[in-house]
């Protein structure tokens, strides 16, 4: 939405204690504007730390999920609630770089579960190999984003990735099927247009 500059100068003609109570009834309804400001004026604490405290919470969470891989559909519904809080966590900081290491390390950390997952049907996983497969092309979006001096941190999560991928049969497949191509895998690999190969890829009906 766009505002007028007559808009602009009315709220420009608040009185300061008007504007006090407009920004405060504002963060009352807007919950993440809200921590966001909270974070840049006043959190002690770093994009950084922030990061690291994500890792931990990322970490414990998926352990705790784990007891539920035999159930796949209420698995992802929990995975999703950690990738929202990743989410949050970028939308708060404005952490590029965490944007793409804290959802590759969700990813591995759901691969260490591959023997339990590689037990159950093709038809109860394939949601959760999908939405792991989407995930890995915005990141590998992302990181083409990202400054150079990233790429071997990334690497590390990217190779960790790939290993567990070819150990899990169906997953490794289904990869290939949806035109995950695994030299993509290093960071100074990836496509400039990648985000054009995905959208094109969506376009033949896949990913989906």
């Amino acid at each position: 939405m766009e505002y007028s500059k007559e808009f602009k100068a009315a709220l420009s003609a608040f009185s300061g204690t008007e504007k006090d109570k407009l920004i405060f009834r504002l963060l009352r309804k807007d919950k993440l504007l809200s921590k966001k400001l909270y974070f840049e004026l006043i959190d002690p604490e770093t994009t950084d730390d922030k990061r690291n405290a994500m890792e931990e919470n990322v970490e414990e969470k998926v352990i705790l999920a784990s007891k539920y891989t035999g159930n796949a559909k209420y698995f992802l519904t929990i995975i999703r609630k950690i990738s929202a809080e990743i989410t949050e966590h970028v939308k708060i900081t404005t952490d590029k770089f965490g944007d793409v290491s804290l959802n590759l390390l969700l990813i591995n950390k759901i691969l260490d579960y591959n023997d339990d997952l590689s037990r159950q049907r093709f038809d109860n996983v394939y949601k959760l190999y999908l939405y792991i497969i989407n995930k890995i092309f915005k990141s590998l979006i992302l990181i083409k984003k990202l400054d150079e001096d990233y790429w071997m941190e990334i690497d590390v999560y990217l190779e960790d990735i790939q290993k567990k991928i070819l150990k899990n049969h169906y997953l490794q497949k289904l990869c290939i099927n949806n035109g995950l191509d695994f030299n993509w895998f290093e960071c100074d690999r990836i496509p400039e247009n990648i985000d054009h190969i995905m959208k094109e890829i969506k376009s033949q009906g896949f990913l989906r």
